[in-house]
Order: C-alpha cells, then structure tokens, then sequence
C-alpha cells in the first residue's frame, strides 16, 4: 500500500461520518441512485469497521486480495486534495451483472461519500461542495495495475440504446422490482419453459403415412376445434425454423412439409365456380382417414373455407422464405433444384409478376390475404405483404437456376426488387421530419414537380400520429395509394423489411428507435403489438364492419401476440440492439407458460388473455423457442435474414431517416 493511500484511509478514521440524504426518486434513476439509499441505512459503527479493517491491511495483503479478485484494481493517481474523498459504485459489464446480481454489504460499506466539510452542512440540511479538487477511488476489474479508481461489482441492466437514454433503463429497475425472485431464478425457469416448450411442440406434430409433415395450431383440450386442428403455411414458419434451430436439428419435418405444400399447389383451385391462379398456395391443410379405402388423404383449403373467402398471398411467399431457410441450414441444396420446385417458385413468381394496369411496384391485395385474415382496412398495398414479396423475390433470386426460361424470370426479379425497393423507402417511410413535411403538403398537384405524389389531404392525418411520433425513430406505415395514407404501424411489415433489407440500415435503426421510445405502446405487458392504435367507435364500425372478434385492442385490431417475439429478437440481433429482445422475452416467461401459451392478448397493454384466443397455440410456443435459441446463438439469424443489396440503387431522401 502506498504512503499517500494509507495517508488517505488515516484521515478517513479522524472525520465524523455523515452519510448523504438521498435524492429524490426519478421514473429514470440510475442505479447509484440505489447505492445512495442503502447508505443512509449503513450506522456509523459499521462503516468505521469497515474502514478500520481497510486501513490495517498491508501492501502485501493488498496484492493478494487483487490477486484474488479480479475485479478489483487499485491504482495511484495525481490528485491534490486529501481533505474530500468520494468511493462510488459504478456500472460493470454484463458478465459481471450475470456473475453477481446483488451487492454485498462490503460493497455498500465502501460506497459512502464524506468530507470533513459536509459533516457540518449535512446537520443544517445543505450539501455544500469542495472547493478543493475531488478524488475519486473506484474499483474496477483489470489485471493487478494499481490505480485510484476502484470500480465496485454490480449487477446493473443491460446498457440502454444510445438512443434512448435512461428510458428502457428505468423499465428495466420496474420490472425486477415486480419479478423479485424471478429474477434471480430466471435461467432455471427460462430453461424450464424451454423444455415445456419444445415438448408440447413434438406433441403438436401432424403426420401423414407415419412422416411428419406439420403442426396443428392450436391443441387447446377446452375449445371447439374448428380449423385450429389443420396445419397453416404461416403458422409452420416459426416452428419449422425451432426445428432447424434445436440440437440436433430435425430438419425431415420441414422437407416434408415443403414437398406436401408443393404438392398442393399443383391442384385445381376452384371457389365458387371461379378458378384460382396456378400458383396459389394453400392456407392450410388437414390430414383425413378414409374409413372405406382404409388410407389417409390430405384436404386443402385456399381460401373457400376462410373468412371471407380470401385467399392467402403469404403463404407463397413464406414458402419461398422457408425453402431458403431450410437449405441454408441443411446446405441440402438438391431439394431447391428439383425440377419440381424450380417449377413451384416459377409459378408463385409468375402470378405475382404478371403485367397489369398498376402504375405502382408494389402487390395489390384484398382485405384478409396475410395473417390479418379478417377485415382490417389493409385492402390495397399492405406493408405485410411487400415487404413478404421483396423477401420471396430476394430468396427465389439466389436459388433459382437460369436455365429455359428461369434467365428471363431473374431479370424481372432484378427489375421488380429495385423499383419496389425503392417505392417503400421513399414512400412509406414516415419519421418525424417526413411526418411535418406531409402536414404543410399542398393538394391538387399535377406533373412529374408534384410534391405531394398521391394527393394526400394533409387534414386526412389523425390526430394520434402527432402524439406518437417520436423526434427519434420512424417506421414503414401501413398503407399508400392514392389520397391515401395508412399510418397505423404493423409490425410484422416493419420487422420483415429489416430482415430482408428492404429498409435501409439508417431506417432499420430508426424503426427500432421508435419501439424503444413507445415501449409502453408497442410492447407493454405482453408481447407484442400486431398493430396500433386500435380502431374505435365509429372508425371501428366501418372498417370492420362491426366485427365483435376484432373489437378495439383485441386480435388484429391492436391485440397483443407472443409468436411475434421471434420476429423482433431477428430484427433486434440484426440491427445490433439484442436486449430489446431480452426485455420482451423476460416479460413473455412472466406470464405465457403460466397462461397457458394462448394465442394472443388483449387489453391495451396485452394484461388479459384474449376472449377468443385458443391455449397451447402451437406458434405461440415455437414463436418463444426460436427467440431463445437466437438469443442465446445469434448465428441462428443468418437463416432468416438477408444483407443489403449493394446493387439496388437508394431513393435520395430529402428527409433524416431518423431525426
């Protein structure tokens, strides 16, 4: 121990200790914060022992207490003043934070403030500060240097986004005070909604002449089946990708299920006396025994059994997305040159690149074709369903092989990707600078000078998007068309445009900005927002058409679905933000296995379980597993995420992405 620092402690022993009052509470305070409370409780008699048994310690005693401990350091340092000495707790990486999830008492011992001036002020209620400079001895962990700053262990939140600050940070301190042991239990009660997790997934499998070839979507034992008991294209998705993703991996489900679906499509498709286009997928299937034939056959449904009769344009496309996440985890790259499902993607490619009358890059689409399967106000140029459609093409694009006439369907994909690229970039692209743009626009503007492209009448903007509007972040609004601007946000749309790298990284960020800054509205208790606001009164009425199952903050009118977790873990890890993800995951163990995995939740923070939703819903189950398994791998991304295409030329915005 050096002269100066046994000097130091000396003095420390000779001044009456006078703990700091601690400061006044704030929804953003910081951990020290903590440290200051637990000081006032901390007698004088306490802190004189602890500093008593400091000062005895001598320098070779030091050095096997570093040796020791390597969190501790203990360094010279050049300050002048001797008369005021401050030991502070500081933040310390996540490691240290999973290692040690409390402070000891020494450690709060050593955190206390003192000056021979403020033992006077502290009886008169004042602080007054040290004209003197400040020296500072924190504890911090490196090798055996010796240093003044001595950084303490504790286990603090994972650090805040950059552009949030303390936000999150303060969300962070309320949800362990509300979990308490949970908290400290959370590996072992994460691991046991894992194993609950992957076993009621294996009890969920659908098989067709002894193979696996899907899940059924619900298994709830209290609820009518209806068409739960089918197996869905877009539900498959997330449990396709959990069985990618365990270990070892059982990747024979997912084959079966592409060739079965595959198999599908080949079939005549007829509602009503009207014929499907040849590329259609189905939206589901079931698996039927024929009591007289003694066999087993597989029904398929298109759209004539579902609510209003719509048939599905995702379920093509999530086809397509899952091929390339399954040969990129298999590396089977045989299965995506069958001439049979070269020919599938052609067909799917085919319907969708098919010329007509519109103007604009983007699918036009009925009202119900996506997972928003009931009428929603989505009819026209959904942001689910391009943002489906740049990734299928950007998928189809790199497996399908030039040969007859795939060389002249690629050079239509390259066309399609950069002109859609570049619409939703530019034109659905809403952030705080845009929005006031939009507000000041002018109407009735004619020519290629217009401004105001689609004749939007500023008035037509609701009054919730200036409150919701963050100075920091955006997102891809819902819908564009002419003297139309849909601003609810849908998440699914947002999250696949990063995935597939249809926003651009700047956009990217700002989307995961504006779901930290309106954590309360788009996480809230149970993840996650589908959409928001909800639709209301009047507005709900004509929309919806009074539909009783899509009443406001319930369902797809601003419900709240656990399978969705899995989407915003991919785009958190993507955009370098994975304790977004953590956050909601910790949030969705509280509660989920609990409730019985349902289907979605209702309420305007997601507190009560849906009055419709089924339980043990499948996609609710593997929608958490595969958010674990990429947690805890990240490299598990690469399946279900595409770089940025250097090729595709940008938009010039006039705007910030992210003010």
């Amino acid at each position: 121990m050096t002269k100066k620092l046994r000097d130091l402690l000396h003095d420390a022993k000779e001044v009456d200790i006078f703990p700091p009052p601690a400061p006044a509470h704030t929804s953003g305070y910081s951990a020290v914060d903590e440290d200051m409370v637990e000081q006032e409780n901390m007698s004088h008699k306490e802190f004189m022992s602890a500093a008593s048994s400091l000062a005895g310690k001598n320098s070779s005693s030091v050095d096997e207490a570093t040796a020791a401990d390597p969190l501790v350091e203990i360094q010279p340092n050049v300050t002048s003043s001797t008369e005021f000495i401050v030991i502070e707790t500081l933040r310390t990486t996540e490691e240290s934070k999973e290692k040690d999830d409390s402070l000891s008492l020494e450690d709060v011992k050593s955190s206390v403030a003192w000056t021979k001036e403020s033992s006077e002020a502290s009886q008169n209620g004042e602080i007054l500060k040290p004209e003197k400079a400040k020296k500072t001895v924190r504890l911090q962990g490196h090798e055996n240097n010796v240093t003044e700053n001595v950084i303490l262990p504790k286990a603090l939140p994972l650090k805040p986004c950059p552009s949030v600050g303390t936000n999150l940070e303060a969300f962070d301190l309320a949800l362990r005070s509300i979990v308490g042991n949970h908290q400290e239990n959370g590996e072992s009660t994460g691991a046991a909604m894992m194993e609950e997790a992957l076993e009621r997934l294996k009890k969920s499998y659908v098989y067709f002449k002894g193979k696996p070839v899907g899940t059924f979507a619900a298994m709830d034992p209290n609820a009518e089946a209806l068409n739960y008991n089918q197996v869905f294209v877009r539900d498959f998705v997330p449990t396709a990708l959990a069985c990618l993703m365990i270990e070892p991996a059982e990747p024979e489900i997912v084959k079966n299920f592409l060739l079965k679906t595959l198999h599908l499509q080949g079939w005549e498709k007829r509602i009503d006396n009207f014929t499907l286009g040849e590329g259609v997928m189905p939206a589901s299937f079931k698996v039927l025994f024929n009591s007289h034939q003694q066999k087993e056959t597989l029904v398929a449904d298109f759209g004539g059994s579902a609510i209003g009769r719509v048939a599905p344009v995702d379920s093509g496309f999530w086809w397509i997305i899952l091929l390339r996440s399954y040969t990129k985890c298999t590396r089977d790259y045989a299965l995506a040159e069958l001439p049979e499902v070269q020919r599938g993607m052609k067909l799917i490619l085919n319907l969708c690149l098919s010329d007509g009358f519109d103007t604009f890059p983007t699918l036009l689409c009925a009202d119900g074709c996506s997972m928003i399967d009931r009428r929603m106000g989505i009819y026209g140029y959904p942001i689910e369903i391009q943002s489906l459609f740049y990734f299928a093409l950007r998928c189809a694009r790199q497996m399908l092989k030039p040969e007859r006439d795939g060389k002249e369907l690629i050079e239509r994909i390259d066309k399609r990707i950069t002109a859609l690229s570049y619409h939703i970039q530019k034109y659905y692209w809403l952030d705080f600078t845009q929005l006031n743009n939009i507000y000041r626009y002018k109407t009735e503007e004619y020519s290629h000078t217009a401004v105001n492209k689609f004749n939007v009448i500023p008035d037509s903007i609701p009054d919730w998007v200036f409150d919701f509007m963050p100075l920091r972040g955006g997102y891809l609004i819902g819908n564009v068309s002419p003297a139309r601007m849909d601003f609810r946000w849908f998440l699914v749309g947002n999250c696949i445009a990063i995935l597939s790298s249809l926003a651009t990284p700047a956009q990217a960020t700002a989307i995961m900005d504006l779901i930290e800054e309106r954590w309360e509205d788009l996480i809230g208790e149970m993840p996650l927002k589908i959409s928001y606001p909800a639709l209301d009164g009047h507005e709900w009425r004509i929309v919806t058409g009074y539909d009783p199952k899509n009443t406001r903050w319930s369902y797809h009118n601003g419900g709240s679905w656990p399978v969705l977790l899995w989407l915003l873990t991919a785009a958190s890890i993507k955009t370098g933000r994975p304790q977004i993800a953590k956050r909601a995951i910790e949030l969705a163990e509280q509660r989920l296995s609990k409730d019985g995995w349902p289907e979605y939740y209702d309420g305007k923070t997601g507190r009560y379980v849906g009055k419709q939703a089924r339980k043990y819903q499948t996609w609710s189950i593997a929608g958490y597993l595969v958010a674990k398994m990429m947690v805890e791998n990240p490299s598990n991304l690469l399946m279900i995420s595409l770089e940025e295409d250097k090729k595709i030329a940008k938009p010039r915005l006039s705007r910030s992405a992210s003010f």
